[in-house]
């Protein structure tokens, strides 16, 4: 069901490392724009796509230098999300003001098999208005959102205290702490 509403433009929630997310397909940009007004985000921030493997990322980015490679598989899945360069293609919506984007294998069991069953990888973004803090439980994020059509995957968010920290990937420079 949660895979057939991304398909159909819709927005969904699912429980990730730390907190709930909220995504949509990336490549539907008024998916992406209707979520972004959920949230109350401005697009020029950008987003994060996680994906069930690396392969459903490569579209999104250039390829990484073997030394880089090497880092991403030692950290992932993970809850390490990494700043790499964007292929030209990669939509604004996604990048926002940035010649990167961010991405991130995940080692949430069920945000990996959303992403399995939609078929590559998703917008993830904390489940929460901007500003607020993010949703951990279900009932959390259905008081952000109630009659906003936000199809709403049950779970339990893993043990990380916080949202995943952000890295460069060029430099390994932390962007967001964890």
């Amino acid at each position: 069901m949660a895979a057939h509403t991304l398909r159909h433009g819709g927005v969904v929630a699912y429980p990730t490392e730390a907190v709930y997310g909220i995504g949509c397909d990336p490549l539907d940009e008024t998916a992406v724009r209707r979520l972004l007004r959920l949230k109350q985000r401005p697009v020029s921030k950008g987003l994060i796509l996680i994906a069930a493997e690396y392969s459903q990322l490569r579209c999104f980015i250039t390829e990484p230098t073997p030394g880089q490679l090497s880092t991403l598989e030692q950290s992932w899945p993970g809850a390490i999300t990494w700043l790499i360069p964007a292929r030209p293609e990669t939509p604004d919506w996604l990048r926002g003001s940035h010649q990167t984007i961010a991405v991130r294998v995940t080692a949430h069991p069920v945000a990996a098999a959303l992403c399995r069953r939609f078929g590559g990888p998703i917008v993830s973004t904390s489940a929460n208005l901007s500003g607020h803090p993010p949703a951990r439980t279900a009932l959390a994020v259905h008081r952000y959102f109630q009659n906003r059509r936000v199809h709403i995957i049950h779970g339990r968010v893993g043990p990380n205290k916080n949202p995943t920290e952000i890295r460069s990937l060029a430099d390994g420079k932390l962007m967001r702490s964890a």
